[in-house]
């Protein structure tokens, strides 16, 4: 009798929920006020980052930038207050360093307060293939693109859950839900970096703290220096994006607290029908859209080059 309460309880909810979300469809949900949080993004000198600040310096928080490069973390502090931003601070912190972290951490919760808003954008691509890749470059991807997510969320979580308030964000990647040519540590850590978010949200939930919200972000190819040289065959199916619309689009998703965002829509079919695809008509759709091909011409920044030389003086 059990399995049937249970099964019927299942069908109920799962019938419910499924309503629910049809009605999102067709009526939004309402924007969240974010004034008065705080917001921390890791990665905030550059990229997607720094316009991720740009972007909250508008809505009445209190910002807190972390980067390794400081220049360009102040420079990304400066168009914060023009923006209207009154409480911003910035502070150097090296992501692929645990103890920096829980470091830069505590001087955050002393200084300004419990963050409210985390956001986990900090990352590092190689853009060579698997033989190719030196050891250091691969353990650096997993250390900045997933366990810096694991260090930070341990550092701000606990407050969260004490209030039961706030919101958790991952900044992962297409990249992250399919394999691509030339970024076997990419793909793996941002793989990595979307378990731990997806795993970590069932938890609290579970955990009846319903109040702590999550967001997955999962954006194909950027215009931005991390993937310069990178090519895409088809932009009508698959364009390379603008900074403006995938950071607008982030910010809708955290205001509409929703779980996950991949970016184009498009892609969200593709990856579906995967699922059902063999190995080799996978590998066809993967030649169509020019996955093999994407990474050939791809250079890595020499922001990237100066980044690694910083990290190795404080290894």
């Amino acid at each position: 009798m059990d399995a049937v309460l249970d099964t019927a309880i299942f069908f109920g909810k799962f019938f419910y929920h499924f309503l629910e979300s049809i009605t999102y469809k067709i009526i939004p949900k309402r924007k969240k006020d974010v004034s008065g949080e705080i917001v921390l993004i890791t990665g905030a000198g550059s990229g997607i980052g720094r316009q991720l600040a740009i972007n909250f310096a508008r809505r009445g928080v209190t910002l807190v930038l972390w980067d390794i490069n400081q220049e360009n973390n102040m420079e990304t502090y400066r168009l914060a207050k023009e923006k209207g931003c009154v409480e911003v601070f910035a502070y150097k912190c090296d992501c692929s360093n645990k103890t920096d972290i829980y470091r830069v951490a505590d001087q955050v919760k002393g200084e300004v307060g419990n963050v409210t808003i985390l956001i986990n954008n900090a990352g590092v691509v190689t853009g060579k293939y698997f033989l190719q890749i030196p050891d250091h470059m691969v353990e650096r991807s997993f250390l900045v693109n997933v366990l810096s997510h694991f260090w930070t969320c341990k550092a701000f979580l606990p407050a969260m859950i004490e209030a039961n308030h706030g919101h958790l964000v991952c900044i992962s990647s297409a990249a992250g839900m399919s394999g691509i040519c030339g970024l076997t540590d990419y793909c793996s850590s941002k793989f990595a970096a979307l378990g731990f978010a997806e795993s970590l949200y069932y938890e609290l939930i579970l955990e009846k703290k319903l109040n702590i919200k999550t967001t997955i972000v999962c954006p194909y190819f950027i215009k931005t220096g991390m993937f310069s040289g990178c090519i895409t065959k088809y932009p009508f199916l698959l364009p390379m994006m603008e900074q403006s619309y995938v950071v607008e689009e982030i910010v809708n998703a955290i205001l509409k607290e929703e779980l996950y965002l991949v970016l184009p829509k498009f892609l969200s079919f593709t990856l579906l029908v995967k699922q059902f695809l063999s190995p080799k008509m996978t590998l066809d759709l993967a030649e169509y859209l020019g996955m093999d091909t994407s990474m050939k011409d791809f250079c890595s920044r020499e922001a990237n080059e100066v980044e690694i030389e910083d990290e190795k003086k404080l290894l």
